[in-house]
């Protein structure tokens, strides 16, 4: 199956050949929270446990080796990553999470490490375990707006030089499989975006899907081809030129400081958990956390967007005709007709 022409990332690219079973070697050992995987575990569609269960038709069979969710530990749970390292494991699916720090702007040390090397007894830093385990992988995943774009620990004046995952490998950097880099972006990330993405990679695995769509920031096109606004509760408010000015308001929080009008994210349509929650549906500004420019680029997180200011005055007129006409409207419609009445 050929992928999507329209998809700037997959264009002519044939999906790739089944495999039976597949490895996720995850690694949290970038500047990182654990927050993401903490997230997926809250995932419904699919659920983690469906896929590692084999609960899910079609799929290869699918081994997690995440230090935060892992049985093993130590050497034992390393060992998998050892030999994808060698070039001596299956086809796996590599997933980073938490900024990619320069490990080349100090004399000494190290930002960021998992393990120690066996040979000279020193800590593997994360970026050499990029290096090692990148060229091998079937396809590389970022888990987070950290390993995406950089994230918090990438503001301008941090000691680490951090950076997104692809800025690292670079933007143009494909897989073994001829994949790009898989962005799924979040803090923490959306739970069942980040399970529906390795979904699609693990059907493409099968052989069962096209390679899959991703925008110029390797975005799945699916989830962040919209903004928060297109899809909020609040956006009838907007469009009546009703805001809130106060937390608590069910109207328009744009001029709380909310971004949603500007940011690429469904969180406003699918919800956090099971459908439920979501930043503007629970009364939360958008701070833009899916976006590369997060945070710099949004702070103060809750002064008016400088946007808002013109678009919100511009909307008053054109808000109060039409709630004026809507009253009108809404007054006759909620009437019973004439003749229904003796």
């Amino acid at each position: 199956m050929t992928a999507d022409a329209t998809t700037p990332h997959g264009r002519g690219a044939q999906a790739a050949p089944a495999v039976p079973e597949l490895d996720i070697l995850w690694i949290t050992a970038g500047l990182s929270c654990d927050g993401d995987t903490v997230s997926i575990t809250a995932a419904t569609q699919p659920a983690i446990e469906d896929v590692l269960l084999g609960a899910i038709p079609g799929l290869p069979r699918v081994r997690l080796h995440n230090p935060v969710l892992a049985y093993a530990n130590g050497d034992d749970f390393l060992k998998p990553f050892h030999l994808a390292a060698d070039g001596r494991l299956g086809p796996f699916i590599l997933v980073i999470e938490g900024s990619i720090p320069n490990e080349h702007n100090k004399a000494e040390g190290y930002w960021a490490a998992l393990g120690v090397d066996p040979a000279t007894g020193q800590p593997i830093p994360t970026c050499d375990w990029i290096d090692r385990l990148a060229r091998h992988a079937w396809a590389v995943m970022t888990a987070g707006t950290c390993a995406a774009f950089g994230g918090i620990h990438a503001m301008e004046g941090n000691p680490t030089g951090c950076m997104g995952l692809a800025d690292y490998l670079g933007w143009d950097w494909k897989s073994k499989a001829g994949l790009p880099i898989v962005n799924v972006p979040g803090c923490p990330v959306q739970p069942d975006n980040f399970m529906e993405t390795l979904l699609y990679l693990l059907y493409q695995a099968a052989g069962r899907a096209p390679m899959i769509p991703l925008d110029d920031r390797l975005r799945p096109t699916w989830l962040f081809g919209q903004t928060v606004h297109e899809g909020c509760d609040r956006g009838g408010y907007y469009e009546q030129a009703e805001f809130a000015a106060e937390y608590g308001s069910p109207r328009c929080i744009v001029k709380l400081g909310c971004w949603g009008p500007v940011v690429q994210c469904n969180v406003g349509k699918r919800g956090w958990m099971g459908g439920i929650g979501g930043c503007p549906n629970v009364g939360g500004i958008c701070i833009g956390c899916t976006m590369p420019g997060f945070p710099d680029k949004f702070m103060p997180f809750m002064d008016t967007p400088p946007g808002a200011h013109l678009s919100s005055s511009a909307i008053v007129i054109y808000g109060k005709t039409i709630r004026a006409l809507r009253r009108f409207t809404q007054a006759s419609l909620d009437q019973e007709p004439s003749w229904r009445h003796r």
